[in-house]
């Protein structure tokens, strides 16, 4: 298994789980492969001749991509392209992480796999790029939609509520936004389980359960002991350069829908090894 991307958040547990599930795994970093280099792309996988691609490599600032669409679009669109064309021609399968994003967040229901999309931020329309992208240019496909993602290997919302929490006597969190907080540890072990399988296509993948962005504050301050007050406010009083989905709960129709823990579980799990992490 090759993995691009290998030193981002999702990657390094992409990493780790393809190694615990006993797969040779060959990482490279945003600074090792350029996704968007066709020939840097071709001449690495004929190299190493991986059977599955795990492409994490992805531009993943939201507001940023909002002035800087071009360069959003070379690495989640082209870049995707690219990656998927090189593994079909070694005949390798590729897994693509993509986002809730790619909807428009009206729905006020789980979104599934057939539901039209729609994105309206140039994030969004950057990883729709790619999904299309990938599904053209290689048969044996996964797409994998998440959603909301945190892990300890990069920066994320939990992380921040607790350096605000410790900072601050309050903080306000929009209330007006929900979705599925997905941990990147358990989500990384379920896209190497797609390797070899000829479950190709598009699914869902996210964490059980639903909040909003001010109760997934609420449970990271409470679980961790922070006397920090979470205050509610609106996605219009905390304007940000890029729109974002209001609804953008994840759910599959799939007969072999993945099961993800809780969100709960998967913030309990978080601070759980970020502790032993701190402890050693």
């Amino acid at each position: 298994m090759l993995v691009t991307g290998a030193g981002g958040m999702l990657g390094r547990d992409a990493v780790a789980a393809a190694r615990a599930a006993g797969h040779e795994v060959t990482p490279l970093t945003r600074a090792e492969l350029d996704v968007a280099d066709a020939a840097a792309v071709r001449s690495a996988f004929e190299g190493s001749r991986p059977e599955v691609v795990l492409n994490c490599a992805a531009y993943t600032n939201v507001d940023g991509a909002e002035d800087d669409e071009p360069d959003a679009m070379r690495v989640n669109g082209e870049g995707a392209g690219i990656v998927a064309s090189a593994a079909a021609a070694i005949d390798a399968e590729v897994v693509y992480p993509s986002t809730d994003y790619v909807f428009d967040g009206d729905k006020r229901e789980p979104y599934l796999e057939s539901d039209p999309v729609a994105p309206r931020s140039a994030y969004g329309r950057s990883k729709l790029a790619g999904e299309r992208a990938t599904v053209a240019a290689n048969p044996h496909h996964h797409v994998v939609r998440t959603s909301w993602l945190f892990g300890l290997a990069g920066k994320n919302f939990v992380e921040t509520m607790l350096r605000v929490g410790r900072e601050r006597a309050d903080v306000s969190v929009v209330s007006d936004q929900v979705g599925c907080p997905t941990y990147t540890a358990h989500l990384a072990p379920a896209l190497v389980a797609l390797a070899g399988s000829d479950r190709f296509g598009v699914r869902h993948i996210a964490a059980r359960g639903e909040c909003s962005w001010f109760d997934f504050a609420e449970a990271i301050l409470g679980r961790a002991g922070i006397a920090c007050a979470v205050n509610p406010t609106t996605t219009a009083e905390f304007a940000r350069p890029a729109p974002r989905p209001a609804y953008s709960v994840l759910r599959s129709e799939r007969s072999e829908a993945t099961e993800l823990p809780h969100w709960r579980e998967g913030l309990d799990a978080y601070l759980t090894e970020r502790s032993e992490r701190v402890a050693a």
